[in-house]
């Protein structure tokens, strides 16, 4: 075999093993995305935020939500789920239209939601297109770039940007992870999450030619979530933020949910970033599952 097949091949191969090809796959319009499901019980699907297409890899085994049926997905855009086009302005109304579709194909007609930064957005998204699909909102963190300090959050953001537009990617993702989860971000859940950082650099212009600018420029539709009475949690770390200064853009993230969703309740988790159930796993299952269990879910 020449060698730039035996290359070829086991780049392949490295993909394979990163991006779960043992996952199954479900139909969405132009292609199909890649999901997994775990155990039996209410349905809860989890949304991923931005560069890491395993996030929420890490929950799927915690003893405390174990009554539950999790879902995860690879968004559109990411590692082997279809491709995402189209104007960023698009972006998060295409990425819920996928979240109904998956609960489509599995004959799901109300899940418990669960969106990690972008994946909040693209979750209260999902609550104003199909709020008949929602039996719960879980927000961690979700990225809503609106609030007072959303501006100076950008700031601290945009050198990754600068990196991207100079044409080095991993430069882009290493600079964003760093500012939104630490120094350490490639140490968070490798077991659980093999190949992350690889994942994140291949599919980096999914989140800086469209999932960026979509998530910045979306706004709440408040007529559209009037009568929304689903019960919504606002999950955060105390940790969040604080490196760089923009701790504030999480607190204000929560009074805007609190000020949308009268009925949010809060778990405050004291030591962990944005990084969240990647950097506590545990921690975070817990506070989801005891919002779970007062809702009688």
């Amino acid at each position: 075999m020449p060698r730039i097949w035996i290359v070829v091949v086991a780049l392949m191969l490295q993909g394979a093993v990163a991006h779960g090809q043992e996952m199954e796959r479900a139909a969405v319009d132009g292609g199909e995305i890649e999901y997994e499901v775990h155990g039996s019980g209410e349905p809860v699907l989890l949304i991923h935020g931005a560069h890491i297409a395993d996030a929420f890899a890490p929950l799927m085994e915690q003893s405390a939500l174990e009554d539950y049926q999790l879902i995860r997905y690879r968004r559109r855009g990411y590692a082997g789920s279809v491709p995402a086009q189209g104007p960023p302005e698009d972006f998060v109304r295409q990425a819920a239209a996928d979240a109904a579709a998956l609960l489509d194909h599995l004959d799901i007609e109300r899940a418990h939601i669960a969106g990690h930064s972008s994946g909040g957005t693209i979750s209260l998204q999902l609550a104003m297109d199909h709020p008949e699909r929602v039996g719960s909102l879980m927000l961690l963190e979700p990225a809503l770039m609106m609030v007072p300090s959303g501006e100076q959050f950008g700031e601290k953001l945009q050198p990754s940007f600068d990196y991207y537009e100079a044409g080095d990617p991993a430069a882009a993702v290493d600079s964003f992870l760093t500012v939104v989860a630490g120094d350490r971000w490639r140490e968070l859940s490798p077991e659980a999450m093999p190949g992350a950082a690889e994942q994140a650099r291949a599919d980096a212009a999914t989140f800086f030619e469209l999932e960026a600018p979509g998530v910045m420029a979306w706004q709440m539709d408040e007529a559209g979530i009037d009568g929304f009475d689903r019960p919504v949690l606002y999950l955060w770390g105390g940790e969040s933020g604080t490196v760089i200064g923009v701790e504030e853009a999480y607190r204000e993230g929560r009074d805007l949910v609190k000020g949308w969703f009268p009925q949010t309740q809060e778990h405050f988790i004291e030591d962990i970033n944005h990084a969240l159930q990647m950097q506590d796993p545990q921690a975070v299952a817990e506070g989801m599952a005891e919002f779970l269990r007062e809702q009688g879910g």
